[in-house]
């Protein structure tokens, strides 16, 4: 019942007391014509670091809005574009300015766990209903979990925690070590990531996980967002003769840096690299280096998510990644599913009206999204809030191996393409 209690919010810290939050109007925005207007102000980094991430984000929702002509019912929507800049603080301020100046009804999206982090505080001093932010660090489920009626206001994890998520990696190699199609030459690994509440969740996950099935952690290293120069790493984890490797990063540059360089510096070590294809381009930054790396992210496999795929590419010119191309669609769909469904059941698409919906329908799992691309039902329950459910029927990532630039799924078994191979030099 206490679970019930407890709705969404992601943390953020600002000041500022007055604005549309704190005294709330049901009458919404008009335009110059005097149109109904629901100003969504949607999250996500469209400068800094991980500007490509928010392009393929911004890219797909704003065509999951051209299919309905933008506009939901008698309301025209508008989108107030906050750019996080893949900074905390900075995001907060702007998030702050999009609901006191720019006057948004509802935000949407994010990316990074820590701008989440500081983002739920800005939402929950304005009461301001903020849909499907994809920062997963475990911060996020302790703060709307630890006060529920101050963050219920951060609706919802797009991207579940990574313990929900990271065990699979574990299965993968402990069944391809029962089966035979791996005897690797010690049980050592180590840990590596980006150095923010994402990485160190995900790093700390998978490193129990892994210990808990009888490796033995040798070391861990984190590296600032941005970082390009991992030699010394490399060469201390070469030293240590580690047979497996495993972390995330949070931006493109990085993360094709590091593959790269640990093949330069023979680094003889199987590679999780989770997050590896979050966009489209991964394999001209990283290239043959990639080969064999073991990566969890969901394919383009049904009809439509192809068909997606080929229309992403046609409009924008470049390929999209399934984590955040694929599902900014799936979930702006989702969000859409939300506006039509306050519209209907409140009668406006006010603050106040968004807010109810998720408390009433969104975090109890009344309402859901089963048409999506990539997963086959977008689902929050009492018992799983903030997290998504995550199972083989709603939410799940397949792990894969990366073979020439593309992605060939080796778990589970009831979608496997091929057994997992293991280079050479891990052996």
């Amino acid at each position: 019942f206490m679970l019930l209690t407890m709705v969404a919010a992601m943390m953020v810290g600002c000041g500022g007391s007055s604005g549309k939050g704190s005294e709330q109007s049901t009458a919404g925005n008009t335009n110059a014509s005097g149109e109904k207007v629901v100003k969504v102000g949607m999250i996500s980094p469209f400068t800094g670091p991980a500007a490509r991430t928010g392009e393929e984000i911004k890219n797909a929702t704003l065509m999951a809005f051209e299919e309905i002509g933008y506009k939901v019912g008698d309301y025209k929507v508008e989108f107030v574009w906050v750019d996080s800049e893949s900074d905390a603080e900075k995001a907060a301020r702007a998030y702050e300015q999009a609901i006191v100046k720019d006057k948004i009804d509802v935000g949407f999206m994010d990316w990074h766990s820590w701008v989440s982090v500081s983002c739920m505080d800005i939402a929950a001093k304005y009461k301001m209903p903020h849909f499907f932010g994809f920062g997963a660090g475990d911060t996020v489920n302790e703060k709307i979990r630890g006060d529920f009626d101050k963050y219920k206001y951060w609706v919802g994890k797009a991207w579940p925690t990574a313990s929900l998520l990271s065990i699979a990696y574990v299965e993968t190699i402990e069944e391809a070590i029962k089966n035979g199609k791996w005897t690797p030459r010690n049980k050592k690994f180590a840990i590596y990531g980006v150095d923010n509440d994402w990485g160190r969740n995900f790093g700390n996950a998978v490193s129990k996980q892994f210990q808990d099935a009888g490796w033995e952690l040798t070391s861990e290293a984190w590296v600032a967002i941005g970082e390009t120069d991992f030699y010394p790493m490399l060469s201390k984890l070469k030293k240590e003769d580690v047979s497996l490797i495993a972390g995330t990063m949070s931006d493109p540059s990085s993360i094709a840096a590091f593959i790269k360089q640990t093949r330069e510096v023979g680094l003889q070590s199987l590679i999780i690299s989770d997050g590896l294809g979050w966009v489209g381009e991964w394999y001209e930054l990283c290239g043959e280096a990639s080969d064999y790396v073991l990566d969890q992210i969901p394919q383009w496999t049904t009809p439509e998510a192809k068909k997606f795929f080929e229309d992403f590419k046609a409009k924008y010119g470049f390929e999209p990644g399934p984590s955040a191309a694929g599902m900014a669609y799936d979930w702006a769909r989702f969000f859409i599913k939300v506006m039509n469904h306050t519209l209907e059941t409140y009668g406006d698409l006010s603050t106040e009206s968004f807010a109810k919906c998720a408390e009433e329908y969104v975090i109890p799992g009344k309402l859901t999204f089963t048409d999506g691309i990539i997963h086959k039902e977008y689902k929050f329950t009492p018992e799983t809030f903030p997290d998504p459910v995550v199972d083989q029927d709603h939410y799940i990532f397949p792990v894969i191996q990366y073979f020439e630039g593309k992605g060939k799924i080796v778990w589970p078994d009831s979608a496997k393409e091929q057994d997992i191979a293991i280079p050479d030099f891990a052996k």
